[in-house]
């Protein structure tokens, strides 16, 4: 099967097998596949939380209570709950961690190359904070990028999954401990198998068609 087959039989799982675990070596490719997702000027301005226990998952659905009851099953019967969190800011640690992983990767020949690739990143953050003052907004775009490379990746491995913002953040933050560590919850990631009792399974996949999505030039 090539990956535009996975791409076409995916769907949100609407009702998970609280009976099915998926496998760690599925959840460590999981994991592979956030750390290397793409971010702009490799901010990777997010942080993942993963959740198996059944006390960890509890956790995570208080937060569906009392507005979002709806998704309450869907993270408790799931295999895996991902928590896909972004940062307050890309203040100038974060900054410097990055620039120091990329040098000892080996990205840069020469102390030329460090500094040029810091001024264009520092560059697109200050754009973004001072300018277009959207910093907030940038950031939340770069973990849905991780967030697209998780669900394509989870369906070329077989697993069933469901992306989630019916939740309250504040709840979620609190409990997790997140704004302390100025990181703010976005959206959650539930993995597992589906249930046979899964309406949405058996509905044909519905998107509109190509003529009304692309333009040639």
């Amino acid at each position: 099967m090539n990956i535009v087959q996975h791409a076409q039989q995916r769907y949100t799982t609407k009702a998970f097998d609280p009976t099915r675990k998926i496998p760690p070596e599925q959840i460590a490719q999981i994991r592979t596949l956030l750390r290397h997702a793409p971010s702009s000027v490799n901010s990777q301005p997010w942080h993942f939380i993963v959740a198996s226990s059944d006390e960890a998952k509890a956790r995570i659905a208080q937060a569906t209570q009392p507005g979002y009851a709806y998704n309450e099953a869907k993270i408790k019967h799931a295999s895996h709950v991902i928590v896909f969190c972004a940062r307050s800011d890309v203040d100038a640690a974060h900054l410097a961690r990055l620039l120091d992983q990329e040098d000892r990767d080996g990205r840069f020949a020469t102390p030329a190359a460090k500094e040029g690739q810091h001024t264009a990143r520092s560059f697109y953050v200050d754009l973004h904070r001072f300018d277009q003052k959207d910093v907030q907004h940038w950031m939340a775009k770069q973990v849905y990028l991780a967030l697209g490379t998780a669900l394509l990746g989870a369906a070329t491995l077989g697993l069933d999954a469901c992306p989630m913002e019916g939740f309250d953040a504040r709840i979620l933050d609190e409990a997790l401990g997140l704004r302390p560590q100025g990181l703010t919850s976005l959206v959650i990631l539930s993995l597992g198998y589906r249930s046979p009792d899964d309406f949405n399974a058996r509905q044909p996949k519905s998107r509109l068609p190509e003529a009304a999505l692309f333009t040639e030039l």
